[in-house]
C-alpha cells in the first residue's frame, strides 16, 4: 500500500532565498551577509521591545544563532523576513519576562476596547505613513517610542509589526500565530492609545 501523496504547496518568490539556498548548500560564509541584511531592523525592533540596548542586542545575537541552527529547516513557503520576526518575536519574549524593565504590573488597555467591529479598523494610522525623515526632523518619533515602550508586550508586539516595521495584518498573525480578527483588535486597542498620547500632533485629532 503507497502512503497517499503529500499536497505540494507552492513555493513564493522571496529576495532572500538565493541566499539561504548559498548557505544550507554549505557556504556558510555567506550566512554574514544575512546578517547584515537584518541586523539594524532586527536590533530596533528588539530594542523598542525590550526597552535596554544591552538587552537588544543580546536578543539580536540569539536571534541570528538560533536562524543559523535551524535555517536548514527553513521551508520556502513563507517570507524569510516573516519567519525572521517570528524567531526575534519569540526571543523578545523570553528575554523580556527576565529583563529587570519588566513591568510588575501592565497596563490596562481596557477603556480602549472597541465597541463595535465596525470600529475596527485596517488602516494605518496618520503617524505611521509619515515620511522617515519628517519624523527624524522633530520630537515626533521620541514621543511615538514613549507611548509605544508604555503599551503591554502583546500589544507592542502588534502595533510595532504592523505599523512600524511594515508587516500586513495577515503577516503579523502569521508572526504571532494569531488570527487576523484578534491581531485587528490588539491594533485598534494600541492605536487608540497612542492616538490619545500623540494627541496634538496631527490635525484632526
Amino acid at each position: 500500500m503507497t502512503a497517499p501523496k503529500r499536497a505540494n504547496r507552492k513555493e513564493i518568490k522571496d529576495k532572500d532565498f538565493e541566499l539561504i539556498r548559498a548557505i544550507n548548500s554549505g557556504q556558510f560564509d555567506r550566512f554574514p551577509d544575512l546578517v547584515k541584511r537584518y541586523e539594524q531592523k532586527l536590533y530596533n525592533f528588539s530594542l523598542r521591545m525590550c526597552r535596554d540596548p544591552a538587552d537588544a542586542e543580546d536578543t539580536v545575537q540569539e536571534t541570528f544563532l538560533n536562524v543559523f541552527k535551524y535555517l536548514k529547516d527553513f521551508r520556502y513557503e513563507t517570507k524569510f523576513k516573516n519567519w525572521l520576526y517570528r524567531v526575534a518575536a519569540s526571543t523578545c519574549i523570553k528575554k523580556r519576562r527576565k529583563s529587570k524593565f519588566a513591568p510588575q504590573r501592565e497596563l490596562s488597555l481596557d477603556e480602549f476596547y472597541p465597541q463595535s467591529e465596525a470600529e475596527v479598523s485596517d488602516q494605518v494610522p496618520d503617524w505611521a505613513q509619515m515620511p522617515l525623515d519628517k519624523v527624524l526632523s522633530n520630537e515626533l518619533l521620541d514621543k511615538i517610542n514613549e507611548a509605544i515602550v508604555k503599551l503591554p508586550e502583546k500589544y507592542r508586539l502588534v502595533i510595532v509589526l504592523r505599523d512600524i516595521e511594515g508587516f500586513s495584518t495577515a503577516e503579523t498573525a502569521q508572526i504571532l500565530n494569531l488570527s487576523d480578527a484578534n491581531v485587528k483588535v490588539r491594533l485598534h486597542r494600541a492605536r487608540l492609545f497612542l492616538r490619545d498620547k500623540l494627541k496634538g500632533y496631527f490635525k484632526n485629532e
